[in-house]
């Protein structure tokens, strides 16, 4: 997502709203014409806007920044410290298009759509643009975009392009023009869509007044063309989108856009090719796979004839889909027409093919494999923009401007040596929009990046898209990576408004193509371990509070005594090193030992660490979970990022315990009570039951190791347990050992307890029964049910004494604690992965 601009000093401006915005001068501004006019189909908003004044703009800003926040939208940075948590950034203000400016882009986006899939079907068909000599053979076999694996698959225009994205910019003219085309796998639909769905809630009034075109139709319209694509007509088509995973850049937008369509987001590894047949891996099975969305590059969609050593493809994709068995969106090879280096031969081209003039022009581009052409350009090199033609990746050019004279003749050098990989473009004073900076409307420039989906002979361009503007007025490339800003942008109505919605109103239609019990095994994986995790944080979280609540207050000598216990309990489990020699801890020493698990990411098994698993595994299964449960992840990331030094103080340290605990309480509720009964939210009940089993029975066993040196570890040992109400409840007495373990061990109608998360083992497993693909299948279950009968065979009131506890009941935890283990690598080998066959 960039593009170039020339640089430009800052304006001034005054005044509140947008009243004391002023454009640059000899710059063609969207809101504002060269006399200093609001423009037409910008004077509704800018009226809205003068009577809405800098306060209620500034106020608007933050709520879009927190919808943001609350949904989950981020924009990934390879080796990034924010990494994953880089908040999409959004302005408050829109760019908008008027109706007569939209239907020209429309019909020039459709033309060139039309145009491109031709150049690609010749080119991977018969190359007569080549032999006749429309296309110089250094544009296409020097290009790392051509898939020779890809060449005679051609059956149709339609067959390579399906999605595409255009970067529109507009001169001084005020003439749209085409900057760059993304044909691979085009990113910004999702964000799009994100964009427009927080400006309609912030801006609803201005969004209705303005008469504003909706995007619903054309996801509808994208929706049916992929289910189209199927390469047989028998029953509902099986759609997926491939994403290359949760570390991606645009992950927010591949789950967002999935579940907003209803298609499966699955990886590569959910993916097999049997007999040049796509499968996806299931908990019931392979089921047969029609259509794939991908979100990964070309090079990386198999390794078996692509790239060797990548992880994100799927072995035999590739002749599968040579094969006519499933329908690739966008084809493999479809990056070769992202080239800069084709522009300057399309209108010759649109001639030939369409026998029409090119609508909208490119911006003016030289191809430096050109004799004529490389003179040209370096007869002036301080005028141009260079570009390397050919990329994978990032695309950054060189501003011969700004270079001095060393690196200028080392920039000539290298374009003589290489003339055929490099193009050269005028640098540009793109066209300005108002962006909101601090608390004044200031013009930046911009770039509209609109999305054309194809369906046989008909297209549809999104009345809308993604538009970017730098924060920096300085900055050369407007890029997301380097902090730019996404903007709604606003196509006007010239009539009704279309109202179609794709709201829950119409499920029907939104259902995914095959029934959605079809969970895929990593996702189900994910899940699980989402479960375990999750609990996994809990009950450490639980641990540390019963400890640090003992170092708080006045020190009485029981406090002192359970503070003792509590650090022996953390040492044993082992969450702290073990005290050196006979020395006690001191409170001191572990405040400090306490404080490092809650907020030192670097340390093992943290807070801040044990987050990350718990987030990761969350992303993994995006497209499952619900708006309000990634507002929780938010909730509690934020938590683990605040400043360290906000809990060195045991009060602060406690409170944010506490918000921990509520909002993982919160997560297990809305788990319960807003999943669907399906697969995924089975494995993750199934995760969490087995962590809390697994948990309880390793505090229970070091717990009465404790007890034997200090009798003060029981009532820390019920409130880590969440159970000292109900021990009161039952026993108006001084917690005794045999009836808290029986509490905590053996009581079936307490939901802590270790009896009550096998029964509920056994009760999630039985369905999966029917699920497995093993001929053992239904082992998990009888295992559920040998394990809480070896529970239950166990009598606290045989063991009798303290000293004969401790002989037998840390072992025998410890061996229910090993059987519990068992069970996990069972329900893993039975439904993680896939070692038979077997087509639903």
């Amino acid at each position: 997502m960039e593009a170039s601009f020339a640089s430009r000093p800052a304006p001034s401006h005054a005044g509140g709203g947008l009243t004391g915005y002023r454009p640059i001068q000899g710059v063609h501004d969207e809101m504002v014409d060269a006399d200093g006019m609001v423009r037409p189909h910008w004077r509704v908003f800018h009226d809205l806007m003068h009577h809405c004044g800098a306060a209620a703009l500034r106020s608007r800003q933050e709520t879009v920044g927190q919808l943001l926040l609350d949904h989950g939208a981020t924009y990934n940075i390879y080796q990034d410290a924010k990494g994953a948590s880089r908040a999409w950034a959004l302005d408050v203000l829109p760019v908008i298009i008027a109706a007569e400016d939209w239907r020209q882009v429309a019909s020039a986006l459709s033309q060139r759509a039309r145009l491109l899939n031709l150049i690609l079907a010749d080119l991977y068909g018969p190359q007569r643009l080549l032999t006749e000599g429309w296309i110089p053979p250094a544009v296409v076999f020097a290009n790392s975009g051509y898939l020779r694996a890809a060449h005679g698959s051609s059956q149709g225009t339609s067959r390579f392009l399906t999605s595409i994205g255009t970067d529109l910019v507009r001169g001084a003219d005020g003439v749209w023009m085409a900057l760059a085309d993304r044909t691979q796998a085009p990113s910004g639909m999702g964000y799009a869509l994100e964009n427009r769905i927080v400006m309609s809630s912030v801006m609803p009034e201005e969004f209705g007044v303005c008469g504003v075109q909706r995007l619903a139709s054309f996801f509808d319209f994208e929706r049916e063309a992929l289910r189209r694509l199927a390469p047989s007509r028998r029953g509902t088509p099986s759609v997926v989108m491939l994403t290359p995973g949760p570390w991606n850049e645009t992950y927010f937008e591949h789950a967002f856009k999935a579940r907003y369509l209803g298609f499966p987001l699955v990886e590569g590894a959910d993916l097999t090719v049997r007999g040049r047949r796509v499968h996806l891996k299931t908990l019931e099975g392979l089921g047969r796979v029609d259509v794939i969305v991908r979100r990964v590059d070309d090079i990386f969609c198999d390794p078996l004839e692509l790239r060797a050593d990548t992880t994100l493809g799927v072995p035999g994709l590739t002749e599968a889909w040579r094969s006519g068995n499933v329908a690739l969106v966008n084809a493999p090879g479809a990056g070769l027409v992202e080239t800069p280096a084709l522009h300057p031969f399309l209108p010759g081209l649109c001639r030939h093919l369409l026998g029409e003039e090119l609508a909208m022009p490119c911006a003016p581009t030289w191809w430096c494999g050109q004799h004529r052409e490389l003179e040209m350009v370096l007869a002036r090199p301080e005028r141009w923009v260079l570009k390397r033609a050919f990329v994978q990746g990032s695309r950054q050019p060189v501003f011969m401007a700004e270079l001095d004279a060393k690196r200028r003749t080392e920039m000539i050098a290298q374009v003589r040596s290489e003339p055929h990989a490099w193009v050269a473009q005028e640098l540009l004073d793109l066209s300005t929009t108002p962006v909101w900076i601090g608390d004044q409307a200031q013009p930046r420039s911009v770039v509209w990046r609109a999305f054309t989906v194809v369906a046989g002979d008909a297209c549809h361009v999104m009345p809308g898209g993604l538009s970017r503007v730098s924060a920096d007025p300085n900055r050369f490339v407007i890029t997301m990576q380097s902090g730019g800003i996404s903007k709604d942008t606003w196509v006007l109505a010239d009539g009704p408004v279309d109202t179609f919605s794709l709201l829950p109103s119409a499920v029907a239609q939104l259902r995914p193509a095959r029934p959605p019990g079809g969970v895929p095994s990593r996702v189900a994986d994910h899940l699980y371990w989402l479960g375990r995790y999750a609990e996994r944080l809990e009950q450490m979280v639980r641990v540390l509070r019963a400890t640090l609540l003992r170092l708080a207050g006045e020190q009485s000598e029981s406090q002192e005594a359970e503070m003792r216990a509590c650090a022996s309990l953390l040492a044993k489990l082992p969450m702290i090193p073990e005290p050196q020699g006979a020395r006690q801890p001191d409170a001191a020493w572990l405040r400090q030992t306490l404080h490092a698990l809650a907020t030192d990411a670097e340390h093992e098994d943290s807070i801040p660490e044990m987050l990350s698993r718990l987030r990761y595994n969350a992303s993994a299964a995006r497209d499952r979970l619900s708006d309000d449960m990634w507002r929780l992840f938010n909730r509690l990331e934020s938590i683990a990022s605040m400043k360290p030094s906000r809990f060195l103080v045991v009060p602060d340290m406690l409170g944010m315990l506490d918000s921990v605990v509520l909002a993982l309480g919160a997560f297990a509720g809305m788990a319960m009570e807003n999943m669907t009964r399906g697969h995924g939210w089975r494995f993750l009940e199934i995760g969490r039951r087995v962590e809390r089993a697994l948990s309880m029975l390793e505090i229970a066993a070091v717990s009465v190791e404790v007890f034997e040196h200090n009798d003060a570890i029981l009532t820390p040992l019920l409130e880590i347990g969440d159970s000292s109400m109900t021990y009161r409840r039952l026993h108006f007495a001084k917690p005794r050992l045999e009836a808290v373990l029986d509490l905590l061990l053996l009581n079936d109608n307490n939901p802590r307890s270790v009896a009550f998360q096998l029964r509920a083992l056994a009760r999630h497993c039985a369905p999966l029964i029917q699920a497995s693909t093993s001929a053992d299948g239904g082992r998990e279950k009888e295992l559920a049910d040998e394990i809480h009968s070896s529970l239950s065979s166990l009598n606290l009131a045989g063991v009798g004494a303290a000293d004969a506890a401790v002989r037998v009941l840390p072992g025998f935890c410890r061996g229910l604690h090993a059987r519990i283990e068992e069970l996990s690598e069972v329900l893993s080998g039975h439904y993680f992965s896939h070692s038979t066959s077997r087509e639903r």
